[in-house]
């Protein structure tokens, strides 16, 4: 995978000023900053609910076999 250097991103960096001007650069990156962080967002609460459907899950399969035991117990 690439290495992305300090010289590069000093380059990215210029090159934004002067395309989009000094004033609207800071603007540029909070929009950035924003989508980064609903993006974030995103992700964490789809990972929350994934974790949330393995649990259910498991403790329905907990349940089944415990099930299974005492049945096959009292046989």
């Amino acid at each position: 995978m690439p290495q992305i250097g300090w010289l590069e991103i000093l380059s990215v960096v210029i090159i934004s000023i002067l395309v989009l001007g000094p004033k609207e650069f800071p603007i540029a990156l909070k929009k950035i900053g924003s989508y980064i962080g609903k993006f974030k967002n995103t992700l964490n609460n789809f990972q929350k609910e994934v974790s949330s459907a393995t649990k259910e899950i498991d403790l329905e399969d907990e349940t089944k076999t415990k099930n299974n035991k005492t049945k096959t117990d009292i046989k």
